[in-house]
């Protein structure tokens, strides 16, 4: 059975791409047709494709993985901070801060300093401080807690990276690449979908595409912490434990070169990751999904609807 159906993909505009002159060939075989200068994603495919990264998503968890959800445009930001929260998994809705994932060992260091700093207000020992310098260390906590406070909870590096918009995100997309941490990500027209393990085709604008989306991959979380449950896997287990990581579909093809260069920049906490052996392979059995048919009328209702939104966001995201 489908993780949700067509036709509520159709209501929350999952189906507008990005005008015709902004298209990245690349998401031609995810693009259904194009009416008056606007792409219309093919929503079959998604459902399939979300369908299997629910499944990749659930799977992970299962096996006492962690999912990193990431999403700093502004029509993401709440919406990932929610549902990151109800699922009970970090995020990152803010800046992506160079090095979080390849340079883990020093982002760790940082959010101890923020816990000391918040332990040292709470116990009054920085009452002895000039006003100059206890409003300096207020900065600093407030500045920490903006950038951190979705990954505070984060004892480890991410088994799987959730990324709204791999185009905006391009810095935690070529961490998680270096990583070799699978990725799980909304592609739209516009977006290179070559270096996501999991390409979920959708419009990653409208803020009802992405609260839907976003949704669908939390209750797959949760899905998976209730199956973890069900078979007995303690939570203290659970940083312990080796994860099977689901196989990766896509071919990346990096230079030796640029391996060399790129692996002298990670931390000792990252290369001593890396020369774990890997995961065991786990294959995910796609649900085989019936095509769903709507009505012609219906189809032909919302495809109309590009001419009138005219994809008011791509002037949105070139103003910021």
């Amino acid at each position: 059975m489908a993780v949700t159906s067509m036709k509520a993909l159709l209501e929350s505009g999952v189906h507008f791409g990005h005008r015709t002159n902004k298209w990245d060939p690349h998401m031609k075989p995810y693009i259904f047709t194009e009416r008056n200068g606007i792409h219309i994603i093919d929503l079959q495919q998604t459902v399939k494709l979300l369908n299997q990264a629910y499944a990749v998503v659930r799977n992970t968890v299962a096996n006492g993985g962690i999912v990193l959800f990431v999403g700093t445009k502004r029509q993401a930001q709440e919406t990932i901070a929610e549902e990151a929260t109800r699922c009970g998994m970090p995020y990152v809705n803010e800046r992506w801060m160079g090095g979080m994932l390849t340079n883990w060992s020093t982002i760790s260091q940082r959010v101890q300093q923020l816990e000391r700093l918040e332990r040292m207000i709470e116990t009054g020992e920085l009452s002895h401080l000039t006003k100059k310098e206890s409003l300096l260390i207020q900065r600093e906590i407030a500045r920490l807690r903006t950038r951190l406070s979705g990954i505070r909870s984060m004892k480890r590096l991410p088994d799987l990276l959730f990324v709204i918009d791999v185009g905006r995100e391009d810095g935690a997309v070529h961490e998680a690449r270096l990583l070799n941490i699978p990725i799980v990500a909304l592609v739209d027209t516009n977006c290179d979908p070559r270096g996501v393990d999991y390409v979920i085709p959708s419009n990653d604008d409208a803020i009802r595409a992405i609260k839907l989306l976003v949704g669908k991959i939390a209750d797959a979380v949760l899905e998976g912490k209730a199956m973890r449950k069900d078979d007995g896997l303690d939570e203290s287990e659970e940083v312990s434990q080796k994860v099977a990581v689901p196989a990766r579909k896509s071919v990346r093809i990096i230079d030796d070169d640029e391996e060399i260069e790129d692996e002298a920049l990670l931390g000792t906490a990252t290369l001593a990751k890396l020369s774990r052996p890997s995961p065991m392979d786990e294959e995910i059995e796609e649900e085989e999904i019936e095509d769903e048919e709507l009505p012609e009328q219906v189809v032909e209702q919302f495809l109309n609807e590009a001419a009138i939104e005219a994809k008011d966001n791509d002037d949105e995201s070139e103003e910021e």
